[in-house]
């Protein structure tokens, strides 16, 4: 599949999955990666290998709970310093 392969290219060049809507250098990219509930169980599975991140907002918010799970095992407290509270 063209879509998958340009995917998987992003990927390589990115080092995720996550395609932007605003991402201008591939709009037909952008387009498929919209639609991905129309996607067969065997695309469904194929992006699962590379690692497609399905929801953008959860992964960003598990992404940043896991960074604050392993500062409260370093540091024994979740009060951040300011610097790394934005």
């Amino acid at each position: 599949n063209e879509h998958f392969n340009q995917l998987c290219s992003f990927k390589a060049e990115n080092g995720h999955c996550n395609v932007s809507s605003n991402y201008e250098r591939n709009k037909s990219l952008v387009r498929w990666v919209n639609q991905h509930n129309a996607l067969s169980s065997n695309h469904i599975k194929q992006l699962n290998l590379l690692g497609f991140v399905w929801d953008v907002h959860e992964h960003s918010w598990m992404r940043m709970y896991q960074e604050l799970k392993t500062f409260q095992s370093k540091h024994k407290h979740i009060i951040l310093p300011k610097h790394l509270a934005t």
